[in-house]
């Protein structure tokens, strides 16, 4: 199945054409708003490295579940 979206405000223009498994492998500061510097206290902090590594961590899983639980009580 072929996916395509609009990730031109998600992520910075040099990977605007990528694919979804492409973003995912790429440096986290692939998305907009992570800098370089944010992308090394992230690798220091947590050991994410890549956008894929974000979304699977475990810290900010059980963050977004807590925001999104909070929003519904």
């Amino acid at each position: 199945m072929t996916v395509t979206a609009d990730f031109s405000k998600l992520v910075v223009k040099a990977y605007q054409e990528k694919s979804l498994a492409e973003l995912v492998d790429s440096p986290v500061n692939a998305l907009t708003g992570v800098s370089a510097g944010d992308a090394k206290l992230l690798k220091e902090a947590f050991n994410i490295v890549t956008v894929g590594d974000l979304g699977r961590s475990p810290y900010f899983r059980t963050a977004q579940a807590l925001v999104a639980l909070a929003a519904n009580k």
